[in-house]
């Protein structure tokens, strides 16, 4: 509705002051393009307006109607012409004119002439909506005018033949490791979903996705993927199970196929519009777009976070700090969890729809937006960006020329100062140590920093994969467990300034056994003190967790050093550490005659001490299952 009253805003903005010609031709030349118009033939019609107008150079409601016809086909350097001369024939137009003057001006980057006559057009109409755009327009101006004059680096590569064909390819989204896209695909009016995989430096030839998630009868499209590519969430509209015009939905991987796909439901859905989801990468968080009341504008970006009994919590605003007066849409949380893209028309910006980021502190605010700049934006749409997990480049969608169809994806590099922050991940697959076969079991990366889980999931039933994203800057502990078996222990430092590149490993899970050793990665100790730091909390409660699950198994908590040093000294020092873990878990109400401890010192080294690394490693709090 709104493109049709704007359509008719242009096309009708000639009537007020409409003039006649005298000059027969001319004027029949006009009738004519009139008749096209209302078939929507607009590039017809321009052709005889130009007739028109070369009969009667001062025909002025035909160099308006002109105008809005070249304007309407994007052809903004001759629309501005036309609208000039209209003017210069008579100043005497409706105020219509002088906006669509000044919106073509400012589409032509034609900024000092644009803030002239919309600041004219205002003196006349200052309350309507055209009059509101035009208050918006006069800070687009500001804007424009010098941030044009430093642009960015965007040379758009499209994603090739692969992904692209002649319909309309859009809305990707890719997983954190960089191997699967997905985007939507529109044949003949239906949309879908299609997939495709990175392989030998090329993308393969994409194909549906699922017939699980795929239909016939509805449109399925706008989606995000969580970053280990488990779980699709899409906006699904007019189904029967929906709550409004359009709801989101989610389905679950398994194995090579997908689930089927169920409705959010509310409190994410409502009797409103919900669409375009976006996952943070810890999968508690639902970022979208809905017009339900209660926002600041049309088309607002709302979230929803998981509570404690697993259900999504209430819709909130994000507020004045991203939302304004106008749309935002498109939203995409990076795998960082903290940087937020997305298009607004409200900001300060290239005139219709640009694209922002924004970054959210500590306190879970998030910043004033900023331009991603030109010519990444322009005085045209822009929307639907996705950036990679290490923050070079990005995918969107465009009519760029050279293209294979309607609209294409393609790739862009992100410029330095939108990049998101640094992040890594941990890529691979649990097996159990005996068999070698992969087992389902359930992964836990925690941030030791805010004692936060930023993954907890489990791996896939079928192949024992996982993928877990950890943000660059922290202090990460790594725990598997599944049951009948001893649980895995990792650390993962990443500290600012590392290269975040992947960590792929394999995990041998081993049963529960006498004699079974587990090495704790997590027990941490300041040099030569045996007092617990606060890092190691989250590793003994996950030993509590174990040992409470097993109700039989009694262990030995073993104290290690490596061999710099006095002998006896280090031997003490183990003792002393062993027994503060045994403390721990005994003032958690865990059974002292269950409870054993022990310290080695420099006695049993699983590593060479001749190297930091090694003596490293050989530092070490364990603990082996004495009895089961």
């Amino acid at each position: 509705m709104k493109l049709c009253f704007t359509l008719l805003l242009i096309l009708n903005s000639y009537c007020v002051f409409a003039q006649s010609s005298n000059n027969k031709k001319a004027q029949l030349s006009f009738e004519r393009a009139n008749a096209l118009i209302e078939k929507s033939d607009y590039s017809a019609a321009e052709q005889i307006l130009k007739s028109a107008v070369e009969a009667d150079p001062l025909f002025q409601s035909a160099y308006i109607l002109l105008g809005n016809v070249q304007k309407l086909q994007k052809k903004y350097t001759e629309a501005k012409a036309a609208y000039q001369k209209s003017v210069l024939i008579n100043t005497n137009v409706s105020p219509t004119v002088i906006y669509n003057l000044a919106e073509t001006e400012f589409a032509t980057q034609d900024y000092d002439k644009a803030k002239i006559h919309f600041a004219s057009f205002l003196i006349s109409d200052s309350s309507s909506d055209q009059g509101k755009k035009a208050r918006k327009y006069l800070l687009d101006c500001d804007f424009a005018s010098i941030s044009i004059n430093k642009p960015v680096v965007f040379k758009p590569t499209n994603l090739g033949k692969g992904i692209n064909t002649t319909d309309a390819e859009y809305f990707p989204a890719l997983t954190a490791d960089g191997e699967t896209l997905i985007f939507t695909r529109q044949v003949s009016g239906n949309e879908d979903f299609w997939t495709s995989q990175f392989k030998n430096n090329a993308w393969t030839e994409a194909t549906p996705l699922s017939p699980k998630i795929n239909t016939l009868k509805y449109n399925e499209g706008a989606q995000t993927i969580s970053p280990d590519g488990k779980y699709l969430f899409f906006t699904g509209c007019n189904r029967p199970d929906g709550s409004g015009r359009c709801d989101i939905y989610v389905s679950h991987r398994e194995g090579k196929d997908w689930g089927e796909p169920y409705n959010l439901g509310k409190p994410v859905n409502s009797e409103y519009w919900e669409s375009q989801p976006a996952i943070s990468p810890d999968g508690r968080t639902l970022y979208f777009i809905s017009n339900r009341p209660g926002g600041s504008g049309g088309y607002d970006i709302w979230k929803s976070t998981i509570t404690d009994d697993a259900k999504w919590g209430p819709a909130i605003n994000l507020g004045s700090d991203i939302n304004t007066a106008y749309d935002e849409n498109t939203p995409f949380l990076h795998a960082d969890g903290r940087t937020l893209y997305f298009s607004s028309d409200g900001w300060p910006g290239f005139g219709h729809k640009d694209i922002f980021y924004s970054r959210m502190d500590e306190n879970g605010k998030f910043n004033k937006p900023l331009n991603m700049g030109y010519p990444i934006n322009s005085y045209e749409d822009e929307n639907g960006l996705i950036v990679n997990a290490n923050g070079n480049f990005g995918m969107f969608s465009s009519n760029l020329t050279n293209g294979f169809g309607v609209q294409d994806i393609y790739s862009f590099g992100i410029p330095e100062s939108a990049k998101p922050l640094k992040i890594s991940y941990v890529k691979g697959i649990v097996r159990d140590k005996d068999t070698k076969k992969t087992i389902e079991s359930n992964v836990q990366v925690i941030d030791l920093k805010t004692s936060r889980a930023v993954f907890d999931d489990y791996t896939d039933a079928e192949t024992g994969q996982f993928l877990a994203v950890m943000p660059v800057g922290s202090n990460y502990l790594f725990n598997v467990n599944a049951d009948g078996y001893l649980f895995y222990s990792e650390n993962f430092e990443l500290k600012q300034g590392n290269i975040n590149q992947p960590y792929q490993i394999e995990v041998f899970m081993e049963k529960i056994k006498p004699g079974a050793n587990v090495t704790l990665k997590n027990i941490f100790f300041d040099t030569n003190k045996y007092n617990l730091l606060s890092a190691s909390i989250r590793e003994l409660d996950l030993l509590i967790d174990f040992l409470q699950q097993n109700e039989s198994v009694s262990i030995e908590i073993q104290g290690h050093t490596d061999n710099i040093g006095d002998d006896q000294l280090n031997k003490k020092l183990s003792f002393d550490r062993a027994n503060a873990v045994h403390d721990y878990l005994t003032k958690n109400k865990v059974d002292a005659k269950r409870l054993t401890f022990k310290g080695f010192g420099a006695e049993k080294p699983i590593n060479d001490n001749k190297t930091e690394a090694g003596r490293k490693n050989n530092r070490r709090t364990s603990f082996v299952i004495t009895k089961i």
